[in-house]
């Protein structure tokens, strides 16, 4: 399996690119992440103003059990995704902290972005692939369900957000067993 903390690679397919977030990402994400500040509402975290400092520095300068890649999609920043080990269960992974450009949703750029990580995740020996979404987030809650993963359950009360609201967490997940036939539907 592929260590935690092992530099990230550079997944590409097609005109999609998932490349070590970084410091050159820094600006260009923040502008994305602006042009929706009502989305902000319904994640764990907000990335509007101050709060962007905040999770760059948690999530991009020091290390964090977050691993985050920048999407790219031709020559522009589409937006960012990610992956944390659960470190409690040898071979689990959760993809998440995923925020798409309003102009790159619906598109094929999730999709794609999706097939490059869960195929370096299942090649790199993980047998369980899960998405934990807000229950009030109804556009992430399909793009998970258009991937093929299996919805598990709700997690009732599970987390208390940036602005204090306690959602309710649906979990989904892909196993090493669903990969192969949800693998080829995603193939580009």
């Amino acid at each position: 399996m592929q260590p935690a903390r092992a530099p990230l690679p550079v997944l590409a397919a097609g005109d999609v690119r998932l490349l070590p977030l970084g410091s050159a990402d820094r600006d260009d994400l923040q502008t994305a992440c602006a042009e929706d500040p009502d989305i902000w509402q319904i994640y764990s975290v907000s990335l509007l103003g101050g709060a962007f400092d905040d999770w760059w520095a948690a999530h991009v300068d020091r290390p964090s059990e977050w691993r985050m890649f920048a999407i790219h999609a031709g020559d522009r920043l589409a937006g960012m995704t990610g992956f944390a080990v659960d470190v409690r269960h040898p071979g689990v992974v959760e993809v998440g902290n995923t925020y798409l450009r309003p102009a790159m949703r619906a598109t094929y750029v999730n999709r794609r972005a999706k097939w490059l990580i869960l195929s370096w995740l299942f090649g790199a020996g993980f047998h369980r692939v899960e998405f934990r979404v807000d229950d009030r987030n109804a556009r992430s809650k399909a793009a998970v369900r258009k991937l093929g993963a299996r919805h598990e359950g709700l997690l009732r009360r599970h987390k208390r957000t940036h602005t204090g609201f306690v959602r309710d967490t649906n979990v989904f997940a892909i196993t090493d067993d669903d990969w192969p036939a949800i693998e080829a539907a995603l193939r580009p």
